[in-house]
Parts: structure tokens; sequence; C-alpha cells
């Protein structure tokens, strides 16, 4: 009797114990059979964007424009510093926001409204492009699966709270397995498409992988046509 109680018992903690690794499996992977909350894949976007170390050399392309930049992040804290003219923008994530300051010498303030829809180095990323406020507006909604570059994705809809953000609606594919963006499309408030970021490649460095190149596209409202194409694209 007395082996059959412990038994019995040993048998309980187990059973829980496999529900606390089968609990834990599920918050930190997004299983592509079940369909998550647009919620929950957000969150997730953005912890993973927060969570990163890193210190790396990267360039936009457009035409005959090339401009250098270095890209190192702190945990939450991420910077940009160009050469050309010489600029420094640093992103923080917050939990209930994003900010994009401008670096000085021993200080930092805050980025001016009014440049956030001006072109870095003539490409068609904006420094708005930087601050990736739509990973903060409320209301997201869950379109389904999708495949981008063989990748299973979920895509998302978010639509900005208030008329004065850069896109009215925000089309996001979120790769299922690793929660990285894999395309965006930006729509005005005729929700016609006006940009698109996909990533065209990765790369392993250190054992990580890392975007290598990102293309960004203009789009002629109401057409699908390119008016111009840009490549952001990091080095080993």
């Amino acid at each position: 009797m007395r082996h059959d109680k412990k038994r019995t018992a040993a048998k309980q903690v187990l059973n829980r114990t496999v529900a606390l690794l089968a609990l834990a499996v599920s918050l930190t992977t997004l299983p592509a059979a079940s369909q998550p909350p647009a919620r929950e894949i957000l969150d997730r976007v953005r912890l993973q964007q927060s969570q990163q170390q890193l210190d790396l050399q990267g360039q936009l392309r457009s035409d005959g424009t090339v401009l250098p930049f270095r890209i190192t992040q702190t945990g939450p804290v991420i910077r940009y510093t160009f050469a050309n003219p010489p600029e420094t923008v640093q992103l923080k994530l917050e939990e209930d926001g994003a900010r994009l300051d401008l670096v000085l010498l021993n200080s930092t303030k805050k980025f001016a409204a009014s440049r956030l829809d001006e072109k870095i180095g003539g490409t068609a990323v904006t420094y708005g492009d930087l601050a990736l406020k739509f990973l903060y507006w409320p209301n997201p909604e869950m379109l389904g699966a999708d495949t981008i570059r063989s990748r299973m994705c979920w895509k998302l809809r978010l639509t900005a709270p208030t008329n004065d953000a850069a896109y009215k609606t925000v089309l996001l594919w979120v790769d299922q397995e690793s929660g990285a963006l894999m395309r965006m499309e930006g729509y005005d408030l005729k929700n016609l498409l006006v940009k698109r970021f996909e990533v065209v490649s990765a790369q392993k460095i250190e054992g990580r992988w890392f975007l290598k190149q990102m293309r960004i596209e203009e789009i002629e409202p109401g057409t699908e046509k390119v008016r111009t194409r840009s490549y952001l694209e990091i080095k080993k």
C-alpha cells in the first residue's frame, strides 16, 4: 500500500512537471498548428527586438548612393551612427512605446517630429521608419498564415490610432518560428500601398542569425509601380 502511494505521488509530480514544461514551450514558441492572438505575436516581436546585443557595420544603398552606418544595440537601446553627414540617432524600445532621439556630444534630445518623414541620405528609408512605432499600435488584427521566401509567417494588420502617422495601416508578416519581421507594407489614408520592406537574405554571425539584406520600395499609390528601390545591408 505504501509503495502504491509513493508511485501515485511520483506520477502526480511527473505529470505536473510535464505540464509545466509544455507551458514553457508554448510561451517561447508559436506553434504553426495553432493561431495565437495578434497581440501575443506583437509582444513577442517587441521582446525579441529589445533583447539583442550587437555591434555591426551596414549601409543604405540606392542607385549610386551608398550611405555607410554603424548599428549598435545594448538591450532596448539601438543606435544608428551615420558618417555623411555625421549624425547618431538612438531608438529606445520601451514597454509602452518607442522613443527616437538625436544623440548630441554629452546628451540626447527628442528627435524632431518635423524630420520623421525626412529621407535618410536620399534613400527610401525615413527616420520615422527607424522608430518602429507601428509595433505599439493598439488592437492588432490576425489575418492568418502566409509564406514569405519559404518561411511560414503570421500576417497581421495594424491600424494607426491617429491620422498623423506616416502610414494609416500596416500589414506585417512575422516568422512563426523565430518571431522575426519578414515583410512590412505601409498604406496611406486611402488604403493605397505606398511602401514595402522585405527581408531578402539573412546571415549567421557568431552563431546567431542576423539580417543580411532588406529591400525597401516606394510604391506609386494605386499602381503597384515601384518608384524607388533601396537596400539596407548588414556586413559581417
